[in-house]
């Protein structure tokens, strides 16, 4: 979303866009305005008039996590000021949008105003409002409005799914009057004194079918623990953490646990994905840990609970599987779209394994594990029957016909594929997945060892772990190249595009190490690293497009897990070029890391150029401030020698990252 058009408020699993006068207008497509709860649009019009002209915006709608303010004033000649000002604060909470409107006279003699807003909710699905050239039949629905003695109420019924949003103000509206568009006008008449104020108080409350009870209450997630910069000696890092940290508050939404316990989990992003993608939550979550553990503590859980437990096809379910995507919304309730729980990822299992063991590894806290141990099994069951590695040796998936092409996190069309840039069809082995799988069976195995008391089950997984890593070097390191495929196709045949998701396999530890100091270097070399970060295709493949989504941009979140990867090998001067050219990118954006930017160049371009459908705020991409700080402290202990040494007993680190790094400061940009 184009945050020059609207401006977004997030708090708690709802979400308004609203334009620079905080006026809401239906629009649709790439950039749509409204009041969103649950996968459905709430709010479609919110339009305010003033003596029936649109006023004029003085101020525009500043964007500030939950709250937005702008100034307006009636449309006015230069001979003639304006005779009063309009000051308007909008604040979203759990499924309410507030807003306070203040008239102040600019007159010293009495005068009135005939104040209007014109609002409306089309109920209308996040998934209909793509524009993506779908359609979805919606028969048997029907709308109802309601006048109420403060305002109005809007209803939407299909047989039993049913949702409202009600409309109210304080003091009353004089008149509520039908547009003839089934829209509603709510009229005041105002009286000013001479330089007075006069205020309104409006409230739009959303009722979705099926939400939980608001979870709103005492927030400490901004201010529980020390911040991880507090002392920083790199301003722009520090300002960027501090930006990150509020967006990462704004985006968690409510889940419920294995027992129905109500958690708060990090939604992807805004405006589209504003529910639970697990591997965005997972990253997200990684990536938070030494600083925010609560975000993996919800995570997991959330994750527990959704866990299949059978086959199904149209979800691409099997037992076992960690969810891909959770949605509320009509659509998927009524099987209309697939992803009220889709499970069309081949990395969101091992990943899951992967979070449980980093989170046990570095709080100390083994609750979740012992709680979680038989999904754990079941994640590992998955991976050696459904997922592929007791029938081929590597995680694999088919691409789904209904849903995802992809399944790893480059999951548009065509983004895994070979040098020419012919896509790789039929059963696809993906490099990253692998490196995941690896790194996911030795913390399992450190698990079983050191809390489940089962030296038997974390023997095996070791060795399975093993002989994953020698398979791994066998059939996907290029010597020519020096460089791992992207993918086996279904033949064995590697996928020789250069792809970023090397830096992946040097987060997970499944290179050696003179493989990984090769890739780590040659992820830096010009036509992988822009300036601002390392491109997810390196320039001169088949397939390489700078506005494209995986084929040649740059991803935040993908740079942060290669900088990590590059600081577990010690690759001390890469990391920190990897983490500059975020800095970078945040500090033209307002501080706050978009999802993805496109892959030109620093040469090319003098400011980032945006990918043009990008979400913003986006969590993973918001998290990565916060794996920077674990990278570039580790690359520098790791260069000068210090040992990474084993937690609570475990034969090995598995993380590769120094344990001592629990909330490290933010360290000089040299």
């Amino acid at each position: 979303m184009n945050a020059t058009h609207h401006r977004l408020l997030v708090h708690n699993g709802t979400f308004a866009a609203v334009g620079p006068s905080g006026d809401i207008t239906g629009a649709r497509g790439s950039s749509p305005d409204g009041l969103f709860a649950f996968d459905a649009r709430h709010l479609s019009r919110w339009q305010l008039t003033v003596d029936g002209s649109t006023p004029t915006v003085l101020v525009p709608a500043s964007e500030g996590g939950m709250t937005a303010s702008c100034v307006l004033v009636p449309p006015s000649g230069r001979g003639e000021p304006p005779a009063l000002t309009v000051f308007r604060e909008q604040t979203v909470t759990s499924g309410t949008l507030m807003e306070r409107l203040r008239l102040t006279s600019n007159r010293a003699e009495t005068s009135s105003a005939l104040v209007a807003l014109t609002v409306d909710a089309d109920f209308t699905d996040q998934f209909e409002l793509r524009s993506d050239h779908r359609w979805y039949d919606k028969s048997c629905t029907h709308r109802t409005r309601e006048l109420l003695d403060d305002g109005v109420e809007f209803g939407y019924h299909r047989h039993e799914w049913h949702a409202s949003t009600q409309i109210t103000s304080v003091p009353p509206p004089d008149q509520v009057e039908e547009t003839g568009s089934g829209a509603r006008r709510l009229v005041w008449r105002i009286e000013l004194a001479p330089h007075a104020t006069v205020e309104l108080l409006l409230r739009a409350a959303a009722q979705p079918y099926g939400a939980p009870e608001s979870a709103d209450g005492p927030d400490e997630f901004l201010t529980a623990a020390p911040l991880p910069w507090e002392g920083s000696d790199w301003p722009d890092l520090a300002r960027t953490c501090a930006r990150s940290l509020a967006d990462l508050a704004g985006l968690r939404i409510p889940a419920a646990g294995p027992d129905g316990e109500m958690l708060r989990v990090p939604a992807a992003g805004v405006p589209w994905f504003l529910t639970l993608l697990a591997r965005h939550a997972l990253f997200t979550s990684l990536f938070t840990l030494p600083h925010r553990p609560e975000l993996a503590a919800a995570t997991l859980p959330a994750l527990a609970a959704t866990q299949a437990a059978e086959e199904d096809a149209a979800r691409v379910a099997q037992p076992g599987k960690i969810v891909h995507e959770v949605r509320h919304g009509e659509l998927a309730y009524f099987e209309q779209v697939p992803y009220g729980r889709y499970y069309g990822s081949v990395d969101s299992t091992p990943l899951f394994l992967v979070l449980l063991g980093a989170y046990t590894e570095r709080t100390g806290d083994d609750k979740p594990a012992q709680r979680l141990e038989r999904h754990a099994r079941a994640a590992v069951d998955w991976m050696f029957t459904h997922g592929g590695l007791d029938d081929c040796g590597y995680l694999a998936y088919h691409p789904d016909e209904g849903g995802l092409s992809n399944q790893s996190w480059k999951d548009s069309p065509g983004a895994i594929c070979f040098a020419d840039g012919a896509p790789v069809k039929g059963v696809v082995r993906a490099a990253a997945p692998q490196g995941y799988a690896y790194d996911a069976l030795r913390r399992t195995a450190w698990l079983a060892r050191m809390f489940w008391h089962d030296t038997g089950y974390a023997a095996r997984l070791e060795q399975a772990a093993n002989e994953l890593k020698a398979r791994f070097a066998r059939d996907f390191w290029m010597p020519g190249q020096r460089f791992p495929a992207l993918a086996l196709d279904e033949s064995g045949r590697p996928a020789d595009a250069l792809g970023s998701d090397a830096g992946h396999l040097l987060w997970s530890g499944i290179l050696g190490p003179e493989q990984a100091t090769a890739v780590g270097r040659r992820l830096l070399e010009p036509d992988f690293f822009s300036g601002w970060g390392v491109r997810t295709l390196a320039a001169g493949q088949g397939a390489y497009h700078p506005l494209s989504y995986h084929c040649g941009s740059v991803w935040p979140h993908d740079n942060a897990v290669i900088a990590l990867g590059l600081a577990r090998y010690g690759l001390r001067e890469e990391t920190r070029a990897v983490a500059r050219g975020l800095v970078r990118i945040a500090a033209a954006h307002d501080y706050r890391l978009p999802e993805v930017i496109a892959g030109y160049s620093t040469e090319d371009a003098p400011r980032p150029v945006p990918y043009p459908h990008a979400c913003t705020p986006q969590a993973w991409a918001a998290a990565a401030p916060f794996a920077l700080l674990t990278a570039v402290a580790a690359a520098r202990e790791r260069s000068m020698g210090h040992a990474v040494g084993p937690r609570r007993g475990a034969a090995a680190n598995p993380s590769g990252i120094p344990v001592s790094l629990r909330r490290c400061q933010a360290p000089r940009p040299h």
